[in-house]
């Protein structure tokens, strides 16, 4: 990436206190956590504290790596995760700024606050997301059109097809093409926003802290999306929100496991 302009207004320094060490003595300790993640996540985390909105301007990657005393190499590492997760923007010979896309979520009251790699902040996510995602699939039961239906089953056709054949990408699209679908046959506009954001908010979580591959597990999610289709293609509501519950309940548990591995091994 091409340096970046000075800023006026340095980082300050108790705005990360814990990246420094944990980049530092303890990153050594923790090798289960890469220096660019533990750096990812507390930008995000100075973002929120310190009220940045889009378009506003980040210190370089100079003045954050001194911030953080580490390299400029790992900040640059953990920039190119904040880009790609729509959080970050760098614009060539101007610096680094706060993304303005619909991803950013920043300006909502939930986006700031998420830390995509603290256990209770995920498990609080996970309860936010049963909540929205029981109501539109029950609603889904009673609401979706045959076209709706028709978009949910593919989507579940090709999480299988992803599976079965090892593409992870392939997959990752579908179970988003998946949720969305159900989300968008609930016929409820602000169900349809819920369930996109949150569900953004929890790719954080993939990108800085869990890894995304298909296991055993991936199958089973394969088998929950197949149980929510047929309760809402069959029209029944309360199966089709428990349905939901058990699918995100499991999948829940995978988060946990995964966090809990790479905190302790």
């Amino acid at each position: 990436m091409d340096d970046t302009p000075a800023i006026e207004a340095a980082l300050p320094a108790q705005a990360l206190p814990a990246a420094t060490a944990a980049v530092s003595g303890s990153a050594e300790r923790r090798d289960y956590r890469p220096g660019y993640e533990i750096v990812a996540e507390r930008i995000l985390e100075y973002i929120a504290e310190e009220r940045l909105v889009a378009g506003d301007r980040l210190p370089t990657e100079i003045a954050l790596a001194q911030t953080l005393n580490t390299s400029r190499a790992v900040v640059r590492e953990a920039v190119k995760i904040l880009s790609a997760l729509g959080r970050v923007r760098a614009h060539k010979g101007r610096g680094l700024f706060v993304a303005d896309d619909e991803g950013m979520l920043v300006t909502s009251r939930w986006g700031g606050f998420f830390r995509p790699v603290d256990i209770d902040h995920v498990l609080m996510l996970f309860e936010f997301r049963r909540v929205q995602e029981m109501s539109a699939s029950s609603l889904a039961a009673t609401r979706a059109t045959p076209s709706e239906l028709r978009t949910i089953e593919v989507a579940m056709e090709q999480c299988r097809h992803g599976f079965v054949h090892g593409q992870v990408d392939v997959f990752n699209q579908a179970d988003e093409d998946f949720h969305a679908a159900v989300s968008a046959a609930s016929h409820n506009t602000f169900l349809v926003s819920a369930v996109r954001d949150a569900r953004r908010l929890q790719r954080q979580s993939s990108a800085i802290g869990i890894h995304d591959t298909l296991s055993e597990n991936t199958g089973a999610a394969v088998e929950e999306h197949e149980a929510i289709y047929r309760a809402i293609r069959d029209g029944r509501p309360e199966e089709a929100a428990q349905a939901t519950a058990a699918h995100l309940d499991r999948t829940l548990e995978d988060y946990r496991r995964e966090i809990q591995r790479r905190l302790f091994g």
